[in-house]
């Protein structure tokens, strides 16, 4: 439910701790102005400024997918999960239309890197799991 999503060729994964951590059992908590939406601006406005000079990339635009980690080390390993999910065929199988056709899939997500997140100790959590799928 915390994630900000912007379509481009080539998509650059975001982890931030946009909210506290939240009271027991609840993952997140008040939002954090400084340390998570000042970090999560200014990928927004790199991403901007990348975008809006065709001579940086040419032919091609950076997407975004940016989710909140809640300053929580198990929240934000769930969250960085959903980057690999994207990847992996549906639980049900391929499925089939009513017609007998195979359904028609989007393209999966070109996830080319992630940014974040803000502490060592869950940056290298989430560099251990997303190393696995490459």
């Amino acid at each position: 439910p915390h994630a900000i999503r912007l379509e481009g060729d080539l998509t650059l994964g975001g982890l931030f701790p946009v909210h506290a951590r939240g009271p027991a059992g609840v993952p997140c908590g008040p939002v954090k102005k400084e340390k998570g939406i000042h970090r999560l601006e200014a990928m927004l406005y790199a991403l901007d400024r990348v975008n809006g000079d065709p001579s940086v990339l040419p032919n091609l635009t950076l997407g975004a997918r940016i989710l909140d980690t809640c300053s929580r080390d198990t929240y934000a390993l769930e969250q960085a999960l959903s980057f690999v999910r994207s990847l992996l065929p549906p639980e049900g199988g391929e499925g089939q239309c009513p017609d007998g056709s195979a359904p028609r899939r989007p393209p999966p997500e070109r996830l080319v890197g992630v940014i974040g997140a803000s502490a060592s100790s869950v940056s290298i959590m989430v560099a251990n799991v997303l190393r696995l799928f490459a």
